[in-house]
C-alpha cells in the first residue's frame, strides 16, 4: 500500500486522469478495507460556468466520478496484479444525492470494497461534506488493457 497522505503528484501516477477530470486531490487513508479521499471545491471548477453561473452546484455526476477514481486508487494498491490496466467505470446503482456540494465544500470520498474479482471490483461508496451526507452509491469497476483491448 501507498502511504499517506498521499498528494497529487502520486495521484497522477496511479491515475490516467487529467484536469479538469481528475477529481482527487488528496488521499488521507488507505488499507485494504477502504481509501479515504478529498477532493476541494473550488469556485473556479469548470463545471461551473453552466452547472449553474448564478447558483454554483458541483454536478452529482462528478462526484460519482470522484467516488469511482478514489475506487481506482484503492484497486491499484490492493490489486498488483491489475497493474498496467486501466480501472473503468461500469456500473452504478442504489445512488442517492442528499445534499448540494457548492464552492468552499471539502468533498470527502469513502471507498470500500463489497466483492473482489480478479477483474472486477463492486465498491461502496459515499461522499460527506463537513460530516454530512452527500452522496451514496455502489460502484462496479473493471480492468482493461487498454493497449490490447480491439486487436484481433
Amino acid at each position: 500500500m501507498d502511504k499517506v497522505p498521499m498528494g497529487i503528484g502520486r495521484i497522477r501516477e496511479l491515475l490516467p486522469h487529467r484536469y479538469p477530470m481528475l477529481m482527487i486531490d488528496r488521499v488521507v487513508e488507505l488499507s485494504e478495507q477502504h481509501v479515504l479521499a478529498e477532493k476541494l471545491i473550488s469556485a473556479s471548477e469548470p463545471c461551473f460556468t453552466g452547472h449553474f453561473p448564478d447558483q454554483p452546484i458541483f454536478p452529482g455526476v462528478l462526484i460519482i466520478e470522484a467516488m469511482a477514481q478514489a475506487g481506482g486508487i484503492w484497486a491499484v494498491n490492493a490489486m498488483p496484479e491489475n497493474r498496467g490496466m486501466k480501472t473503468v467505470l461500469v456500473g452504478v446503482d442504489e445512488t442517492r444525492f442528499r445534499r448540494q456540494v457548492v464552492p468552499g465544500d471539502v468533498l470527502r470520498l469513502l471507498i470500500r470494497p463489497l466483492r473482489v474479482r480478479p477483474k472486477m471490483v463492486r465498491f461502496a461508496g459515499s461522499a460527506t461534506v463537513a460530516g454530512e451526507t452527500v452522496a451514496e452509491a455502489v460502484l462496479l469497476a473493471a480492468f482493461v488493457n487498454w493497449e490490447t483491448e480491439g486487436e484481433t
